[in-house]
């Protein structure tokens, strides 16, 4: 039995309909902070960690989603960036601004992503990146939509892939297992782009865009929503070891093709301590 399973048809859209409700409403508040792009430069965030910030306009994102998300499912935890919470068998992981430095910065590509995880997966997720008009869902096993399309992973050959990625900024111990990973792609793929926000790359994975992403220590609220449309639109999502747990933070994401690629690129690097 899929994790989708545990619900039924109707429960599974409308639970698609809260998930797209409360992604729109954190975007809201973010293009309503944030203005035209470029207009949030120079603007200050409170720093939580090494390249890791958080402002205002995270936390009333996030707020307005878990007061929705509550009233919405009020027998779903809520696990949010900024304000913690519970996992639970099922619970909506949240990311209320996806790409923070960005939105300081005044560089385009942030969003806000909601996913409902159950066990190892999430089986319903929403996307709305507010300054890019952009907006997708999914729910297992039904597929992954943007704007009425279907979404479908790319057919490049590997070759001719180009792959998305992040370095581990917050940990550099893990620099010795990413960069060996990173010199692969570079030498095999085409090229590579770092536009900084998780929740996107795994959205234009899905949508073809890119071809792969790759990354090392993340978090649920990064990742839940985005590898759901990458599943679903045809592509396939692994950890750094091949195995699903990839909701832990370590991801390998693409078309089947792009994904081999990523599988062979993560075994060359070193696993720090061993």
């Amino acid at each position: 039995m899929t994790e989708a399973q545990a619900f039924d048809l109707d429960q599974l859209g409308r639970l698609r309909e809260v998930a797209e409700e409360a992604a729109a409403l954190g975007a809201n508040i973010v293009s309503a902070a944030g203005g035209e792009p470029g207009s949030r430069k120079g603007k200050g965030g409170e720093l939580k960690g090494l390249g890791d910030y958080v402002t205002d306009v995270d936390r009333r994102s996030e707020s307005a989603i878990r007061t929705f998300l509550e009233e919405a499912t009020p027998d779903i935890p809520v696990l949010g960036e900024e304000a913690g919470g519970d996992r639970g068998e099922r619970y909506w992981a949240v990311d209320p601004l996806d790409g923070t430095t960005n939105f300081l910065i005044g560089f385009p590509a942030v969003a806000v992503s909601v996913g409902l995880v159950v066990g190892l997966e999430c089986v319903v997720g929403a996307i709305r990146a507010p300054f890019l008009g952009l907006a997708f869902s999914g729910v297992q096993g039904q597929g992954a939509w943007s704007n009425g399309d279907r979404l479908g992973v790319s057919r490049r050959a590997a070759e001719r892939a180009v792959v998305t990625t992040g370095p581990p900024f917050r940990d550099p111990s893990l620099l010795p297992r990413y960069l060996p990973a990173l010199e692969t792609v570079l030498r095999e793929a085409e090229d590579v782009r770092r536009p900084g926000a998780a929740a996107l790359d795994l959205a234009w994975v899905a949508t073809g865009v890119f071809d792969g992403y790759f990354e090392l220590n993340l978090s649920v609220w990064d990742l839940a929503a985005g590898s759901l449309l990458v599943t679903e639109a045809g592509g396939v999502v692994t950890d750094w070891d091949g195995g699903q747990r990839y909701l832990d933070g370590n991801i390998l994401a693409g078309s089947p093709a792009t994904h081999e690629l990523l599988s062979r690129a993560a075994k060359t690097g070193r696993t720090p301590g061993r």
